[in-house]
């Protein structure tokens, strides 16, 4: 059975001075760090990195099409003479509050209108559910392995569907606290497969050293 590898790579920063949720709203793109942070795993892939990494056997890059992502991916997909390929299915989840800040003081939180989408984090009552980005995430990872069968796929797409993703097979609850989530962005959370069959994951920020500087708003 052909060994293959999934990257699950979570896009770089976002420019995104007003602090809002940005879920799937357009015109959302890189910051100068994050475009850094895309050319970082390029290189690194590539086999081109500052600690003389191998070059990666990637024969397959798609991503979100959504901005931010299809920017992350560019980078990778020229190093490796590949194009970049889009799939609704890498998309970020729905939110409810997509487009507004997210706080107590200053925040959706504070509006009355707001807390009946809070009711249950479980679901979550916010959102798409976890388990439906489970599905559709899944269903993009078993179309990018086949498409790089015997090698490695690219995926870019966002922190929670990667994260939720990862939880299911990992066997874990989908829900949890957002603050403990080990998807920094420009992350690699990368799947080997035997064939089809899920035989380990490692996590890596080969871009880490960008990490400390990063703006901590939300959704970046």
């Amino acid at each position: 059975m052909p060994t293959t590898t999934v990257h699950l790579m979570r896009h770089g920063e976002v420019h995104n001075p007003d602090g809002v949720l940005y879920g799937r709203l357009t015109g959302f793109r890189l910051s100068e760090r994050g475009v850094a942070m895309a050319e970082r795993i390029a290189a690194h892939l590539a086999g081109e990195g500052p600690l003389g990494e191998p070059r990666h056997d990637v024969v397959h890059v798609v991503a979100s099409p959504l901005q931010r992502a299809q920017e992350t991916a560019a980078p990778i997909a020229a190093a490796f003479g590949l194009d970049v390929a889009s799939d609704e299915r890498l998309l970020e989840a729905k939110n409810h509050f997509e487009g507004k800040t997210f706080g107590v003081g200053d925040g959706s939180l504070r509006r009355p209108a707001h807390w009946p989408y809070l009711w249950n984090p479980f679901r979550p009552s916010w959102g798409e559910p976890y388990r439906e980005q489970v599905a559709r995430m899944l269903a993009g990872v078993a179309a990018a392995r086949d498409a790089a069968a015997g090698h490695e796929a690219v995926v870019v797409s966002h922190q929670l569907p990667i994260w939720v993703t990862r939880q299911a097979l990992q066997g874990r609850r989908l829900w949890h606290d957002p603050r403990k989530r080990e998807c920094s962005v420009a992350s690699l959370t990368s799947l080997h497969y035997d064939g089809d069959r899920l035989t380990g994951i490692t996590y890596a920020e080969p871009a880490g050293d960008l990490l400390p500087r990063v703006k901590t708003v939300p959704g970046a």
